[in-house]
């Protein structure tokens, strides 16, 4: 622990951990403790290191600092701060024994126009760099919103004026791309009206909302006895959008505190649409990928909005392990454990340890933060990379805070943070340079999207696990912001080549994370409807694309007359194409086929009204099925999908309308199958 000394008499916490990369940029404030009463230095040695620490922390004749404080300088006394701290000595503790291997993290400085490049190639615009015509680019850019496009425009003017000074090549001029001709371009984007929720906005239709009932909407916020306070949040237009008023930057550092209290967090509450909410495991990998475009899109558009720089990182190389348990890749891990389990999204050990915890830690008093035996949690993680796969290892032998210690060191070893390098200071400018809770949790929102799948999926398992570890409080005495306290310097402090001397600086605002991340988990693992919205767009400019690109290929249209001319008959029209079935245009308006092929009865075409939900044909198919379906499919939990048309593959939310996702996806086939888990 090092501790560098202002002239002002207060004392700043730079750095602590012994494999720490270069500094993150974001965290360019300090961290300073509230200043409460002085110590006798009698009784120095008789207390635990950490303790030590917040009482060096202390010193009242020091001055009040000179400087303003940001919102991660919030106002936190001693006691308040002292989880924290504890979890940072207990984390240095298990590095120096070398219970902790260090994992090698190798970062480049940015040139000039490099960060623009790379940005352009992460949201799917590389043929902008390329100056390749390729569909997919067109595709997107043709579904962007005005803050969307004006996001797009600064990062590729930025690229090109830095390309043309230094003369590498001719590029592409701005009003190619965005079809202006003028210096001062403006480009057509898509309309920002409302849109329904996961579809394409009708024409003279507006989103009907349904009254608020237990189902009828995401309902995240304080727990019983708090302030009854609700706001409400709408996925139906872009986050960037909706801004309309900019607060001022210098309102931002000016007397903002953190509170501890759980009541003091809002309640939010979505509305579902008549198009119900969808969740990130609910749509195709490949329309996944596009929501990850669209979503660092957006968050750039978001900030810029705001006034806020959303920074990066550059993480050229990550060395991890490529076998074993710890230390190991996510996406190597989970390779390794779909050979052993086809299909899993969560590792294999991961899963182990939370389900332990689950079944017997939960009441544990001060689980996760006492920690466990360090000579006990050394000898368990050997004998965890030995045996675990060979099922040999006693789960018995395990104690709970030995568990959670493993639990923590896991997440810790990842080669790369569990919630990206890349992203590490967004997450840190998102509550350091906005103040207002609403937004700090749309920018949070944006950035989950944003994650790799397998770091996604993780996360969202560790969560549900803290969710349930304050869920009982009562017995383990850990509230919300005592998780998020303990939970903050394992998420946030990561391993590399350099010394950091910045990282641990925002202790309250990484614990304020967290308590963001794991209050409004069920918020922030729903896809916001205008994403889909935009998929869907770009799923028809794609197909569109597709169709000119056909018919205007000479050699293909020459092969169509020749097969059209084989094939005629007098009993089908001359140039009569066939269609797969649910283009079949024998299928009335406003009915739909439904396939079922794991029920006995495996189709059903079904007249939809205004009030037909997807739940009312699930439970048609059951009933019909009833007594000739296998065991096992009774068994299953089988959700209706919308697969095609503009859409790569989306499970329904159960109290979706049809009739109206039928309209915003005419094309589509819809198949009752189980939910992927």
């Amino acid at each position: 622990m090092t501790m560098e000394m202002k002239d002002s008499g207060s004392v700043v916490l730079t750095a602590y951990h012994p494999h720490s990369p270069a500094r993150i940029p974001g965290m360019e404030q300090s961290f300073v403790q509230d200043i409460p009463p002085s110590h006798s230095p009698t009784s120095r040695k008789s207390l635990p290191r950490c303790r030590r620490i917040n009482r060096m922390l202390s010193n009242d004749s020091a001055p009040p600092p000179a400087f303003s404080r940001s919102n991660s300088q919030a106002s936190m006394d001693s006691t308040s701060m002292e989880d924290f701290w504890c979890e940072v000595e207990s984390i240095k503790e298990s590095s120096e024994d070398g219970s902790e291997e260090a994992t090698l993290l190798e970062f480049k400085p940015a040139d000039e126009g490099e960060l623009e490049a790379e940005w352009l190639q992460d949201v799917g615009l590389s043929t902008l760099i390329s100056g390749a015509e390729e569909e997919d680019g067109q595709a997107l850019l043709s579904t962007l919103t005005r803050t969307q496009a004006a996001a797009v425009q600064k990062r590729y003017n930025t690229y090109t004026q830095t390309l043309r000074k230094k003369n590498k090549h001719t590029v592409r001029d701005v009003r190619d791309i965005f079809g202006t001709n003028d210096s001062s371009p403006t480009f057509e984007t898509v309309p920002v009206s409302p849109v329904p929720s996961n579809g394409i906005q009708l024409p003279g239709q507006k989103p009907v909302w349904k009254s608020v009932s237990s189902n009828s909407c995401l309902d995240c916020g304080q727990d019983k006895g708090s302030p009854s306070v609700t706001e409400e949040l709408s996925y139906e237009v872009s986050f960037s959008e909706s801004i309309t008023v900019l607060p001022k930057s210098q309102e931002w550092s000016k007397n903002q505190r953190f509170k501890k209290e759980d009541s003091a967090l809002p309640k939010f509450i979505v509305r579902k649409s008549r198009f119900g909410l969808t969740e990130v495991g609910d749509l195709s990998p490949e329309d996944m990928k596009k929501i990850r475009y669209l979503s660092l899109i957006e968050l750039t558009a978001f900030y810029d909005a705001l006034g806020v720089e959303l920074k990066r990182n550059r993480a050229e190389r990550v060395r991890g392990r490529e076998n074993g348990l710890f230390g190991v890749p996510l996406n190597v891990l989970l390779e390794n454990d779909q050979k052993k389990v086809p299909g899993i999204k969560v590792p294999l050990i991961f899963q182990k340890l939370l389900l332990k915890l689950e079944e017997t830690g939960l009441e544990t008093e001060g689980i996760l933060r006492v920690p466990g035996s360090a000579s006990r949690v050394k000898n368990l993680h050997q004998e965890l990379e030995a045996k675990f796969y060979e099922d040999t290892f006693d789960w018995d032998q395990v104690r709970n805070n030995d568990a959670a210690g493993l639990l923590k060191m896991f997440i810790r070893e990842l080669p790369s943070p569990l919630f990206t390098v890349e992203y590490l200071p967004a997450f840190i400018t998102l509550v350091e340079k906005i103040s207002k809770i609403k937004l700090q949790l749309q920018a949070l929102h944006l950035l989950i999207m944003l994650l790799p799948e397998a770091n996604r999926d993780t996360a969202k398992a560790f969560l549900q696990f803290l969710k349930k570890v304050v869920a009982n409080e009562g017995k383990n005495k850990m509230n919300l912001w005592n998780v998020s306290m303990i939970v903050a310097p394992n998420l946030f402090i990561y391993k590399g080549k350099r010394a950091n001397q910045q990282e641990m600086q925002a202790a309250a605002t990484t614990a304020h994370i967290v308590r963001l991340l794991i209050r409004y988990q069920d918020i922030l693992w729903t896809v916001p409807s205008f994403l889909i919205s935009q998929v869907r767009k770009m799923n028809e400019a794609a197909m569109n694309n597709s169709k000119r690109q056909l018919m205007f290929d000479k050699g293909v249209r020459k092969l169509l007359r020749r097969k059209t001319m084989e094939r005629e008959r007098p009993e089908r029209p001359e140039g009569a194409v066939t269609f797969p079935p649910y283009l079949q245009s024998d299928i009335p308006e406003g009915v739909i086929r439904v396939y079922a092929p794991l029920h006995s009865k495996v189709s059903m075409a079904i007249q939809l009204n205004s009030q037909t939900k997807a739940k009312d044909i699930l439970a048609r198919f059951h009933c019909e099925n009833s007594c000739s379906s296998s065991q096992n499919v009774r068994g299953q939990m089988q959700s209706l999908h919308e697969i095609g048309g503009n859409i790569g593959q989306h499970c329904l939310d159960p109290d979706a309308y049809m009739l109206d996702v039928y309209r915003a996806n005419p094309q589509a086939e819809w198949v009752i199958k189980p939910k992927a888990s």
